[in-house]
């Protein structure tokens, strides 16, 4: 790692350096390699829970935990700085600024992007986890935030967990009620996206908006 620099290490030679040892019988890199096997590689690493990780031969709860805080740790950072005044000037942006977070979200987060008059994201909020529903979700949780950064715009972003980004009614209904108190409150809203699986869709493209 030292010679090469981190990014050239392999994911199993990264928990080499971040176990550093293994235990009795289980050398750190059997360890790491039984780690990637049992959770079925990166995916499952990033989604993995201390129970998950505990139940791997060789993990208690003090490396489990190890393990948990770096994924945390890199998803911070990561989120940080895709924060430094993102610019959104299409759909596209909107998805690519949350895929990698949201993709694989086990449950429904409906978030909102606060813009600046250029576009550019001021700040993130998840207003509500759990399935969409007109009279959970309400725009005065959405547009409390929106006025206190002093937003020009927001764009609205759920993801569906089944990995079909398709909308529902209540997604077309949460959409509609939104963007009409936007109007009247002056803040507009600019769009609605639902991350599948590595996919979205634009309700504002579909012409719900």
């Amino acid at each position: 790692m030292l010679m090469y620099g981190a990014e050239r290490l392999t994911v199993r030679e990264l928990l080499v350096v971040l176990l550093s040892k293994g235990t009795k019988g289980m050398p750190i890199e059997s360890l790491s390699r039984e780690i990637l096997v049992s959770l079925q590689g990166v995916d499952g690493l990033r989604e993995a829970t201390v129970e998950d990780l505990t139940a791997i031969r060789g993990i208690g709860a003090a490396k489990a935990m190890q393990v948990i805080a770096a994924i945390e740790l890199g998803k911070r950072v990561y989120r940080e700085k895709r924060e430094e005044g993102y610019l959104i000037r299409s759909p596209e942006d909107g998805a690519e600024y949350v895929m990698e977070e949201m993709k694989h979200l086990k449950q429904e987060h409906f978030v909102a992007l606060f813009l600046d008059v250029k576009n550019r994201v001021l700040a993130r909020r998840t207003v509500f986890v759990g399935s969409l529903n007109s009279s959970i979700v309400h725009p005065r949780e959405v547009f409390k935030e929106a006025v206190k950064r002093s937003a020009a715009s927001i764009v609205c972003v759920h993801n569906h967990p089944s990995g079909d980004p398709a909308p529902s009614r209540e997604d077309i209904q949460v959409t509609k009620r939104i963007a009409e108190c936007g109007k009247i409150i002056g803040i507009e809203m600019l769009d609605h996206l639902i991350i599948g699986d590595g996919t979205f869709i634009s309700l504002k493209e579909k012409g719900y908006l």
